[in-house]
């Protein structure tokens, strides 16, 4: 008996739409074969149509709620197979409603949502004929927490010791602006500082070419620095004033950044290219058999 893995169950669900269970017993009857498992749910009228790499959920909505008192706070991104879904009110409902029980459940952890709002996700797949998966979510507790949502599209968390919730609204509408991918210099790995070096002898190797060593090493020295100011954002100027830091925004008004979260739809997950020449011919070689 094949080991069915949970990667291999989420790689159906996403390919079929159907719920883990499903997919699951499917793959158990299958062997763990994941085509064999397709086509015997479409034999079984499971489903319509398996939906192959090209229908993968990569579009979607990101949703916030803050507490009251702006001690906690939730962020939670939902997937769909296209923009224009995000946008009907059947799916923002499905979003709204999850984000709720999130942070009313005060879960830290997608899994138990996902299992939770299983059969409405069933129920709007079936409706709206497009795969939506819950993909993540992140809850943050703190002495202030603000937040920022860029349309649906980008979302953020600030957690702040001592400041105020206008401030972690701002410093948050900046992370979702420049994108830093660390909080302070302190906290970039000595693999991220390596790979730049890496990169940047690379990428000057001409101009490298025959200078004495120190020579060299300054110029990485140099190019580190900047990478490391432009990667933190303690580091970074400020959107709304360049002449200040963000780390010295944040010291002015008596706070220190404990964290940020920022979640941006569809990051890391793998598009597939499609050839719709192809596909059209497909179609009509299938239609003449």
């Amino acid at each position: 008996m094949a080991e069915i893995t949970a990667a291999l169950v989420k790689e159906l669900r996403e390919r079929t739409g159907q719920g883990m269970m499903e997919c699951k017993k499917a793959l158990v009857a299958a062997d763990g074969d994941i085509e064999k498992a397709i086509d015997d749910m479409r034999a079984s009228g499971a489903i319509k149509a398996a939906k192959k790499a090209g229908n993968i959920a990569a579009e979607g909505s990101i949703a916030v709620k803050v507490a009251d008192d702006n001690k906690a706070a939730v962020i939670i991104e939902v997937n769909s197979q296209t923009d224009f879904l995000a946008l009907q009110d059947d799916f923002k409902a499905f979003v709204a409603e999850s984000l709720s029980e999130a942070f009313e459940q005060k879960l830290t952890d997608a899994a138990p949502l996902i299992a939770s709002r299983e059969s409405a996700r069933e129920a709007l797949v079936a409706k709206c004929g497009e795969n939506v998966n819950i993909r993540r979510l992140t809850r943050v507790e703190g002495d202030v927490v603000g937040a920022y949502l860029h349309g649906h599209r980008i979302g953020v968390l600030v957690a702040l010791k001592g400041g105020s919730p206008e401030l972690a609204k701002d410093i948050a509408m900046h992370v979702a602006a420049s994108n830093p991918q660390f909080l302070s210099p302190a906290e970039v790995s000595e693999e991220a500082v390596a790979k730049e070096k890496e990169i940047f002898l690379a990428l000057n190797a001409d101009k490298i070419a025959g200078k004495p060593e120190n020579i060299v090493e300054n110029m990485v020295k140099g190019r580190i620095s900047k990478f490391l100011a432009e990667a933190s954002l303690v580091e970074q100027p400020f959107v709304k004033n360049p002449d200040v830091k963000v780390g010295e925004l944040a010291k002015q008004a008596g706070a220190e950044i404990v964290s940020f979260t920022r979640y941006e739809v569809g990051e890391g997950i793998q598009k597939a290219e499609v050839d719709f020449a192809a596909e059209v011919a497909a179609q009509v070689a299938a239609s003449k058999q």
